[in-house]
């Protein structure tokens, strides 16, 4: 009999060391490692297995091709995350923050699909029975055709998915789940590793979707093995704060649509609701008279969503003013206020200044740097800007301001909501020669952009 091997791996990123280690020199986590029994491989000479004629090379213009069946889920922001809806036999993982809404979607979504297309077996790993129902009460997803089993075993799973033959699976959660033939705990990188890989097989075989619902460490990536992002086909993360009622569903991976869309939901008493207007969501509750306070038209995925940036500057009693930032890279904030400072003129460097992005929502795009320029000069000068207007720009370290991308969908969701003017980048205005219903007007540097949104 071959002898067991102790191995210690970190339980963060998967670190594997001969011996215990206090902090991973990966990943940095502390206390991380923990013991596991590995089998070592017996090697067996294996005979050359001789090529058939389907795995010879082939052009690619003879491969056989057939789009992919997708299943819709009736939850149109889930749907078009997914890039149109679920495709036969694929894998899906769902990650996010506990508390955040993971299982309540997945519960809607499973009541949606058992509705149309058959029956789903919704697998609980951390919940009861009775959890499941009295949930699914308060969110009316009762459903005849939505079984839920409370298993952990992974043979156990398998063997009523081949008994039930559903036509999707959810497994709640990836971190409970345990194959008996493997000494380590639930939750351990090789539990989590081999029981997602066998869970792919079974779907590929059966040709069955299958949804698994996986934690988020605190650095906000998926616990376990980034292995476990690999072999899934599609990754989704649930975005957003639990003490606020808007969430972001995006996807981060997606080997059957885009991973530039997003999909927004609002967490009500009685479930997720879909977001269809966003902007005018973001926007309901604006301070008009508030100095600070500016709209820029962002893009999620391929959605133009109008938000409010927030700025505050007040004089500092420290020998290092604060600076913070909520919803905003803190780096690009700090080369804004940098440039303000050389490029403007403005005296920032004894002032605390608070950024904010009202809503909880997350900008990750050059674009929004004319918007919190302006928002920081109009809360430094204590002059409020037009609330009808808005401001998208990339602003570079010369002070000029920069072109930026989807300007076309920026300016029709401005118009839509309302807003009389613009204001953009001179490198944007040839694009813009046909649009009307709005004014729209060009500017080439951020001093330029500053007198024409602080006009007394």
């Amino acid at each position: 009999m071959p002898k067991i091997e102790i191995r210690y791996t970190c339980q963060n990123c998967g670190y594997d060391s001969p011996r215990w280690l206090g902090r991973c020199p990966a990943c940095g986590e502390w206390n991380s490692l923990v013991e596991e029994q590995v089998a070592p491989e017996i090697k067996t000479k294996v005979a050359m297995p001789e090529v058939t004629k389907s795995e010879k090379p082939q052009p690619i213009t003879e491969l056989e091709f057939k789009s992919e069946e997708r299943f819709e889920t009736k939850i149109a922001e889930f749907d078009r995350v997914l890039g149109g809806g679920v495709v036969a036999g694929s894998v899906i993982l769902v990650g996010g923050e506990p508390g955040i809404g993971k299982s309540t979607l997945m519960l809607q979504a499973a009541n949606s699909l058992s509705k149309v297309k058959g029956l789903v077996l919704y697998v609980t790993g951390e919940e009861s029975t009775k959890q499941i129902r009295l949930r699914a009460e308060r969110l009316g997803t009762l459903s005849k055709n939505l079984s839920v089993l409370p298993e952990t075993n992974l043979f156990a799973i398998e063997k009523s998915i081949r008994d039930v033959k559903p036509q999707f699976v959810i497994v709640d959660s990836i971190q409970t789940i345990f194959r008996e033939d493997i000494p380590s705990a639930p939750g351990s990188v090789s539990q989590v590793r081999e029981c997602a890989n066998y869970l792919v097989r079974v779907a590929k075989s059966m040709g069955i979707p299958v949804f698994l619902i996986g934690h988020v460490t605190k650095e906000g990536s998926i616990a376990g093995p980034r292995v476990l992002e690999h072999v899934v086909d599609t990754v989704l993360y649930f975005e957003g704060e639990r003490h606020k009622q808007f969430r972001i569903l995006r996807a981060t991976k997606n080997r059957f649509g885009s991973t530039n869309e997003i999909g927004i939901f609002e967490m009500r008493e009685q479930g997720l609701k879909e977001v269809t207007n966003p902007s005018e969501i973001f926007l309901s509750e604006r301070s008009e008279s508030s100095s600070g306070s500016v709209i820029t038209a962002a893009i999620e995925g391929t959605r133009p969503i109008l938000v409010e940036v927030q700025s505050l500057a007040s004089p500092s009693a420290l020998q290092i003013p604060r600076r913070t930032t909520t919803g905003l890279d803190y780096n690009r904030a700090s080369i804004i206020i940098a440039v303000l400072e050389r490029r403007v003129g403005l005296k920032l460097g004894s002032r605390d200044i608070y950024i904010n992005v009202a809503g909880g929502v997350k900008i990750n795009e050059p674009a929004a740097d004319l918007p919190l320029a302006v928002s920081i000069a109009s809360c430094y000068k204590d002059k409020a800007v037009d609330p009808k207007i808005v401001f998208v720009g990339e602003v570079g370290l010369g002070g000029e301001v920069r072109s930026v991308s989807h300007v076309i969908a920026r300016i029709k969701e401005a118009s839509k909501l309302g807003f009389k003017k613009i204001i953009i980048p001179r490198g944007n205005l040839k694009e813009t020669s046909k649009l009307k219903g709005i004014e729209i007007e060009g500017v080439s540097d951020l001093s330029q952009a500053l007198k024409a949104a602080l006009k007394s």
